[in-house]
C-alpha cells in the first residue's frame, strides 16, 4: 500500500533538506519527494502538518536480553519499545546467554527480529569468546551472518594484548570495535561515582579514572592497529577530551553518550536510593553532564544511544548495593532530546538527525538512509508538541526501570516506517 506523507517538515542533513515537502512511499522505498505530490488513487494519506520527518532513528546500543534472559526483555518486546520510541534500527549488544560470539547467535537474533517485524535488528558480536577476554571470538563467522560491529560490552577487555589482537582482527573486516571502557581493578565493588556522592551516601565509589584509563589505552591501540574505535557510553569530561584529541590527530575514533549521562548527574541520587539511577558507568558530576551536552551539540560526540538495559522488578526493587546496573531508554530518548535540547534552541533538528539517524549508520557501516527517491523507506515522523507522561503504563517493553519515571516531556514519534511498512501508527505500535 502506498503512503503519502503530506506537508511534513523534512530534515535530512545528508541532502541539506530543511523544508516542508511531500513524501511518497511505494513498497519498501521512497518513490518521490517534492513540494507537492498528487495523491495516488490507492494511497493512504498521512497529514504531516506541524510534524518533522527524519531518516529512521537508529539506536546502536541496546540490550534485548534474548536469548537467556527473556524474563527481562525479548527481541519481540524490545522491538515494540523501539518502534514506540521512533526507531527503525537497533544494534543489540552480545552479553546474552549464550553470549553472541558465533554466527549462530547472530542469525538467531536477525531471524527473531524479522519474525517480530517492527525494526531492523543489527546484532553486535562479542570480541572475545564468552566475553571472558581470553580468546578471540568467531568474528569472521559473525560477519558472514550479519554482525555490524564487535564489543565485549558489560565488561570491557581487560588485557591490552587481547584488545590489540581483537582490534587487529576486526580491522580486516572494516568493522568497528566498540569499547566498554572500565578498568575493573579500579572499579571493583563500586556502585556510584567516587567522590562527593559516594561519601555522602556511604557507598563504594567508582572512580572516573577507571573509565578514562581504558579510553587512553584503547586510543593508543587504535593508533597501533588502525582499527576503527568507538567509545561506548562516555561519561566524563576528561574522557571526552581524550576522544576530541584523538579526532584532531586524525584517528578513526568516535563516541556515544546516553540521555541519562546528558541530563542526570550524581546529585540526582538522594537518600531515597532510587535504584533506577544506578548505571554502568555511574552518573557523574554536574560538570561532566554539562560537558557531554556541549559535546553532543558541537560534534565531539557522534551518536546518541540509550544503553537500553531492562531488568525485572526484583532486580531493581532492592538495596542499592545489590541492585542491577542500568535503565531502559528506547522510549524516552527522543522526547528527552526534544524537550531538553531542541526546544531550548541549543540543538537544531539537523543536528538531532545526525546524532540519532545519520552518524550511527556511519559508525556501524550500515547503508545510508536519505529522504530521496530510491532510498529505503525507513523513516520517523515526529510531533514536536506531543505530550509525554513518563509512567510505567506508557512503556511497551517488559521492564519499567526508567530513570525518568515521573517526567513530563514534549515531543515524540507518531509514525515509523521500516522498509515501507508502517510499524508505528499515530503513536500506537502496529
Amino acid at each position: 500500500m502506498p503512503y503519502l506523507i503530506k506537508g511534513a517538515h523534512v530534515v535530512d542533513p545528508q541532502r541539506g533538506l530543511d523544508e516542508t515537502l511531500d513524501v511518497l512511499i511505494e513498497g519498501a522505498t521512497i518513490a518521490q519527494v517534492a513540494a507537492k505530490i498528487e495523491v495516488p488513487a490507492d494511497a493512504t494519506v498521512i497529514d504531516g502538518a506541524g510534524k518533522y520527518l527524519l531518516p529512521g532513528l537508529v539506536d546502536m546500543h541496546v540490550h534485548f536480553r534474548d536469548p537467556g534472559f527473556e524474563y527481562k526483555e525479548t527481541i519481540a518486546t524490545g522491538s515494540r519499545a523501539a518502534a514506540h520510541g521512533g526507531f527503525t534500527d537497533v544494534a543489540t549488544m552480545p552479553n546474552t546467554d549464550p553470549v553472541t560470539d558465533t554466527g549462530a547467535e547472530v542469525r538467531y537474533q536477525i531471524d527473531h527480529g524479522r519474525s517480530a517485524g517492527l525494526v531492523h535488528i543489527r546484532p553486535i558480536g562479542a570480541l572475545t569468546r564468552g566475553e571472558k577476554g581470553e580468546a578471540l571470538s568467531e568474528i569472521g563467522d559473525m560477519v558472514m551472518e550479519g554482525a555490524c560491529a564487535f564489543s565485549d560490552d558489560g565488561h570491557g577487555v581487560q588485557s591490552a594484548g587481547m584488545m590489540r589482537t581483537c582490534m587487529a582482527y576486526v580491522s580486516q573486516f572494516d568493522k568497528v570495535a566498540i569499547a566498554h571502557c572500565e578498568v575493573e581493578s579500579l572499579t571493583a565493588n563500586g556502585t556510584i561515582n567516587e567522590g562527593r556522592a559516594s561519601t555522602r551516601l556511604g557507598m563504594f565509589g567508582w572512580p572516573a579514572l577507571g573509565e578514562e584509563l581504558e579510553i587512553m589505552r584503547d586510543i593508543e591501540l587504535c593508533k597501533l592497529t588502525g582499527c576503527a574505535l568507538h567509545i561506548a557510553h562516555i561519561s566524563t569530561e576528561r574522557g571526552l577530551g581524550l576522544v576530541k584529541a584523538a579526532k584532531a590527530a586524525g584517528l578513526p575514533v568516535t563516541c556515544e553518550a546516553t540521555p541519562h549521562h546528558l541530563f542526570l548527574d550524581e546529585d540526582d541520587i538522594t537518600d531515597a536510593y532510587n535504584t533506577n539511577l544506578k548505571m554502568n558507568p555511574p552518573l557523574r558530576l554536574p560538570s561532566d553532564a554539562a560537558a557531554l551536552r556541549r559535546g553532543i551539540i558541537d560534534g565531539t560526540i557522534d551518536c546518541l544511544v540509550t544503553d537500553h538495559a531492562p531488568h525485572a522488578i526484583h532486580e531493581k526493587d532492592c538495596e542499592w548495593e545489590i541492585a542491577f546496573f542500568g535503565t531502559i531508554g528506547l522510549e524516552t530518548a527522543l522526547p528527552l532530546m526534544l524537550t531538553k535540547l531542541v526546544r531550548t534552541g541549543e540543538m537544531s533538528w539537523s543536528r538531532l538527525a545526525e546524532v540519532m539517524a545519520v552518524n550511527p549508520r556511519k559508525v556501524l557501516r550500515l547503508a545510508p538512509v536519505t529522504i530521496a527517491a530510491g532510498s529505503a523507506a525507513d523513516l520517523t515522523l515526529v510531533d514536536p508538541e506531543k505530550a509525554v507522561e513518563v509512567t510505567e503504563d506508557w512503556f511497551q517493553g517488559k521492564s519499567k526501570n526508567s530513570a525518568f519515571l515521573g517526567e513530563t516531556l514534549a515531543g515524540a514519534a507518531t509514525d515509523v516506517f521500516v522498509d515501507g511498512k508502517r510499524t508505528l501508527i499515530d503513536g500506537v505500535v502496529a
